[in-house]
């Protein structure tokens, strides 16, 4: 039996791209407080957030509209077809968040090798943060929001809406800044992260840390990063992404074309070889990280006392065949949260990834959150 290694052949080397962002969009940057004082007790230096906007704020302010990303996401939410966004289905002119109604803003998390502050950006000295960036938190990255709020005029968001991380960052807005927070969609995430998907995380973590060329994360100057590591948790991440009925149709055992493996060997690199091309293993590690130990109740007495804070109007929402995020979870934030109403069920074959795909059921969801009737 040949043994084939993991196809990562067109993987680039690391180069300091992330710093900056890449020039997909028109991203600006705000500058945090400084120093920014985070959830563990620490602080960061020299913070910034890359973030774009589209559309205009009306003069009341109450059409802003915040829209956040998953894990591997950015703030290029939308965009035309030479430079589409991660969720041109839902947000974009003709759309259900139309710019020519809402002022619609996205954030790269704090953390993120998309423009804003992570491992992968410079310190105050100028040099790469590396294993020295301060351990983040889902509370963190929504305070740092907050400023950008303020500095974009937005007293009050007329609605947040995110999914998975995305979801973690909308929960954390309406029980941290309740009187910020018109309506909010919870999609495909949770209230506290389940002993299952820490499991999954560290598992991705493991493989990123069992790279030598990981080198403790301090390896931005060196001439090859943790590719390879990199590339094997994206592997197993795309993995739970999915439902095993999917692999099994569209793959099963049929092996690729012309090669001595499996399709779904060559998909997975393909998978692997995407991220590669725009991320960060570093970030990768500090925002898992921040989702291993998102809680919404730490400090407040409790999941069920953190939720009674809320008090916007919310939409709870998950995806029938999410594996990594069941709907139990889904189900227990409608239960325990006042003002949302029954637990609204996305029906596709494609699991986690069902939040992006089926693009037409959420955003009948949105419609409905952004006009009641």
């Amino acid at each position: 039996m040949t043994l084939v290694r993991p196809d990562v052949s067109t993987t680039p080397p690391v180069t300091n791209a992330w710093r900056d962002g890449d020039p997909v969009g028109h991203r600006k940057f705000l500058a945090l407080p400084d120093p920014f004082p985070l959830q563990s007790g620490g602080v960061l230096l020299g913070g910034k957030l890359a973030y774009e906007t589209w559309g205009t704020l009306a003069p009341d302010g109450g059409n802003a509209v915040l829209v956040e990303h998953a894990l591997t996401g950015d703030s290029h939410v939308t965009g035309g077809e030479s430079d589409p966004g991660w969720w041109n289905g839902l947000v974009g002119e003709g759309r259900t968040i139309d710019p020519d109604r809402w002022f619609v803003v996205c954030a790269n998390a704090l953390g993120g090798c998309q423009g804003s502050t992570g491992p992968s950006s410079l310190d105050p000295q100028g040099k790469p943060w590396g294993s020295r960036f301060p351990e983040l938190s889902v509370r963190d990255m929504v305070r740092a929001e907050a400023h950008l709020a303020d500095e974009l005029g937005v007293r009050r968001w007329a609605a947040v809406i995110g999914g998975s991380l995305g979801c973690m960052r909308t929960l954390e807005w309406a029980v941290d800044q309740p009187d910020r927070v018109d309506s909010a969609l919870l999609l495909a995430g949770t209230a506290a992260a389940s002993a299952e998907q820490i499991a999954w995380c560290y598992t991705q973590l493991s493989a990123i840390y069992s790279d030598p060329a990981w080198r403790g994360g301090d390896y931005y100057d060196e001439e090859v990063g943790p590719h390879l590591g990199l590339s094997v948790a994206r592997r197993i991440a795309h993995t739970t992404y999915r439902t095993p009925a999917e692999l099994e149709v569209r793959f099963g055992q049929t092996r690729q074309p012309g090669e001595d493996r499996f399709a779904l060997e060559s998909y997975l690199d393909h998978s692997a070889r995407k991220l590669l091309r725009r991320f960060d293993a570093g970030t990768y590690v500090a925002l898992t990280r921040a989702m291993m130990s998102h809680n919404v109740g730490k400090d407040r007495g409790g999941v069920e006392a953190a939720l009674s804070r809320i008090t916007a109007r919310i939409a709870v929402a998950g995806v029938d065949s999410d594996r990594l995020y069941p709907l139990e979870q889904q189900q227990f934030l409608a239960d325990h949260i006042a003002t949302a109403g029954p637990l609204q069920v996305i029906h596709s074959d494609h699991g986690h990834d069902g939040l992006l795909i089926e693009a037409d059921q959420v955003g009948r969801i949105v419609a409905d959150l952004l006009d009641p009737k």
